[in-house]
Order: structure tokens, then C-alpha cells, then sequence
């Protein structure tokens, strides 16, 4: 029989709020982070607004000499990883040696390094190739995430990423709920990490014609999902991180418990590299996939935290996706998207829908989906538009769709004892 597997500690760096508790009052009464992009000059880009996380100091982690050898990524990952560990009430200065090898990472990102790979090839190629860092390799690795996580807080279990576009953190946690399930560990730090608004990021994006161009003067309206005036994503970074951990484990320690992670799955559509089936079938798929690895009838869905991209094909096929795995029970069904106030995180998605998820059923709230102002006819499910309310929850699922054809959900839980 395989063993049932908990959260018990959650930490946030969101655009629009950090720490679990402000992000999550923020996201309950519909606080965009959405701005105008303040870490570059953005002047010469069609987009000018992004989901930057505004108050991380990183000097609390890192001395200004390692900060030059190091990704924005990574501080911003310590921050959330800290705050989960806190919040779990795990407390490192306890641990003797064993306890230091049997706690692991396994953590989900698109790139990591992006800002960091970004300035080293401006070095090179302006003529100062003497001036590239000594970490310009291992920092371009995605790899060296979960490393530097690992080796900040003397971690010596597993030290994995998984970076599958922006699928990424939800089959990270997929993959740490797999691993404790089966009896491999009995404890880990996963969720999702990204820091991808940089130049070249946002330039790549608008040659894709993927970002909205006309709300640089009103950066809060900018993502807005399943409105038939919508233009697109709005690129942005943060960290959802949770501490998760085979059930008697955690009662064992006394642990406070956000619910429970049931099932997964994960499909892959092998159609393009960067456009979704537009018949979601493979999205359906992965929903039912992943509902029967809970063993969770479709009727039991309380909630699904949605992938909800503000992309004109997004959003229509995950809607397609949900209504083809409920059927008519689809309607009954609220969903929301978090992205309408944090905006796109790529590979931390699955971190930021989980997180919101738990939190949900932990707190029996839906939150909103803000900008909901000119509705699209192919849109048409309970988004909680505008304004999140108080309902019962038992079962929620945080569903993601990826470049790459790929398709990911997990199906959460209320702790039942």
C-alpha cells in the first residue's frame, strides 16, 4: 500500500507579495504585482510590464561576493526555501548528521540562469573575454539550482531539478510526491523557482508576439485571462517552495499539516515545440490521469487552480481540457487563475498553483481571477471573477500546460486525519 504524503511548510517570493501570509491576503483580495519593469531599461520593448518581486534583499543570504557569482534565481529560491523550512518547524541546528543525508531537493525551473548567462554573453561578445566569469558554465546549468539550495542549507539527500518548460515545478512536486510515496524518503523540499524577466527573455517573447503591448501605461490590467480582449502573457519571476512529507513522519513530529498531495499526471501532446493541440486532448488526459491516481471521482473537484496564461489559445483549450474531463459537471466547478495578479513564472507555475491550492482548502477560499471585464464566448466556466468568496473545500487541482506539447495536474487535498 503506498503511503500518504503531506505539506507541512510553505514560502513565497511573489511579485505581489512575499511571504506566505502577504502573498496569500494579497491574492484573496485581487493585488496585482504587475508593474512596469523596473530591474532594465525596457523602453525599446513593445511590453514594458512584468511580475518582478520587489523587495528581496538578497544581502540577508548572500555576502556582495558571492552575490556576483550567483543567478537571481538562487536568492530568490533561499528566501522561499527558508520560509518553508520555518514554516514547517524544522529547525537545521537540530539536525545531526543523518538528518542532514535523508532531507533532499528536488525543485522545478525553466532556466534558472538566465540573467546570469545573459550578461556573460554580453561580456564575450562585446570584446571581454577575459572579463567571463569563472562560474559562467556551472550558472548556465540548470543543475546548480537544487545545488545551491542543497549546499545553502547543508541538504546531502537527493539534489535534483526538473525543468520542463512550464510544466516544470508541478512535475518537480510530482516527482517528490512519488519518491515519498513509494518509501524512498520520508521528507523534502520542493515547489518551483524562476527569474526569466531579463532583456533578452522579454525580446525573445515579443518576437513571439506572446506578451500584451497596449496596457504599459496600466500594468495591473495587463494579464488578463479568458477575455476576448486579451493579448497575452505577462512575463514574470518568483518562488513557491513547500516542505512535504509521508504522513506518520510528520505526525510524528508534530507537524502542522496544509493538506494533502493525492495524485499526478502527466501527459505530453508530441505536437510543436511551442503551440498546444488545440483540441486539448492531451490536457484532458492528463487531468484524468491524474484524478485516477487519486482516486477521485470528477464529481468530488471542489476547485481547479488553473494554468491560465492570458494567451488566446491558452486559455480556450484549457477551458476545452476541463470541460471535456468534467463533462456537464464542468460548470459546477469554480476555477481561477493565480497569473491574473503574479502574472507567467514559467517553470514556478506549479509551484505558485500548488500553493495557492493548499491554501484554498486550508482556508475554505476561493480567490479571484482579476480584469475580468469583456468575457470571451469560448470561456465561459466559473472563473471567480473579480472578487474571491468563502466556499467549502475538500479536493482541489492545479493544472499546467507547457511549450513543448506537455501537460501536468496534481490533485490536493484537505488533511482528513
Amino acid at each position: 500500500m503506498s503511503r500518504r504524503v503531506v505539506v507541512t511548510g510553505l514560502g513565497v517570493m511573489s511579485p505581489n507579495g512575499t511571504g506566505k501570509n502577504t502573498f496569500w491576503e494579497n491574492t484573496c483580495n485581487g493585488v496585482s504585482g504587475v508593474k512596469r519593469i523596473s530591474s532594465f531599461d525596457a523602453s525599446a520593448l513593445s511590453c514594458q510590464i512584468a511580475g518582478e518581486v520587489q523587495d528581496l534583499d538578497p544581502s540577508e543570504y548572500f555576502s556582495e561576493a558571492d552575490l556576483k557569482k550567483l543567478p537571481r534565481a538562487v536568492p530568490l529560491a533561499i528566501a522561499a526555501s527558508k520560509e518553508a523550512l520555518d514554516d514547517a518547524d524544522i529547525d537545521l541546528k537540530q539536525f545531526d548528521e543523518d538528518d542532514f543525508e535523508n532531507l533532499g531537493v528536488i525543485v522545478g525551473t525553466g532556466g534558472a540562469g538566465f540573467d546570469f548567462s545573459e550578461k556573460q554573453f554580453a561580456i564575450y561578445f562585446s570584446g571581454k573575454k577575459n572579463k567571463i566569469s569563472p562560474y559562467a558554465i556551472s550558472n548556465s546549468l540548470v543543475g546548480m539550482l537544487s545545488s545551491e539550495i542543497s549546499i545553502y542549507f547543508g541538504l546531502q539527500g537527493r539534489s535534483h531539478v526538473i525543468s520542463n518548460g512550464c510544466t516544470s515545478s508541478t512535475d518537480a512536486i510530482g516527482y517528490a510526491f512519488n519518491t515519498i510515496r513509494s518509501g524512498q524518503e520520508n521528507w523534502l523540499l520542493t515547489g518551483g523557482v524562476e527569474a526569466c524577466v531579463t532583456p533578452a527573455m522579454m525580446c525573445g517573447f515579443e518576437r513571439m508576439r506572446v506578451n500584451p503591448t497596449n496596457f504599459n501605461n496600466e500594468p495591473d490590467r495587463g494579464s488578463r485571462p479568458f477575455n476576448r480582449d486579451r493579448e497575452g502573457f505577462v512575463l514574470s519571476e518568483g518562488s513557491w517552495m513547500m516542505v512535504i512529507e509521508e504522513l506518520e513522519h510528520a505526525k510524528q513530529r508534530g507537524a502542522k499539516i496544509y493538506g494533502e498531495v493525492l495524485g499526478y499526471g502527466s501527459t505530453c501532446d508530441a505536437y510543436h515545440r511551442v503551440a498546444i493541440m488545440p483540441d486539448g486532448k492531451q490536457s484532458t488526459r492528463a487531468l484524468r490521469v491524474a484524478l485516477k491516481d487519486a482516486r477521485i471521482n470528477k464529481e468530488q473537484v471542489d476547485y481547479i487552480n488553473f494554468h491560465g496564461t492570458s494567451t488566446i489559445i491558452n486559455d480556450k483549450v484549457e477551458t476545452l481540457a476541463v470541460k471535456n474531463a468534467f463533462n456537464s459537471f464542468a460548470d459546477k466547478i469554480p476555477v481561477s487563475s493565480t497569473k491574473s495578479m503574479v502574472g507567467h513564472p514559467q517553470g514556478a507555475s506549479g509551484g505558485l498553483g500548488v500553493t495557492v491550492s493548499l491554501l484554498s482548502l486550508h482556508h475554505n477560499f476561493l480567490t479571484p481571477t482579476i480584469n475580468q471585464e469583456n468575457p470571451d464566448p469560448a470561456c465561459d466556466l466559473d472563473y471567480v471573477s473579480n472578487e474571491g468568496r468563502e466556499n467549502k473545500l475538500d479536493i482541489a487541482i492545479s493544472n499546467c500546460i507547457s511549450f513543448g506539447s506537455k501537460n501536468s495536474a496534481l490533485v490536493l487535498g484537505k488533511f482528513s486525519g
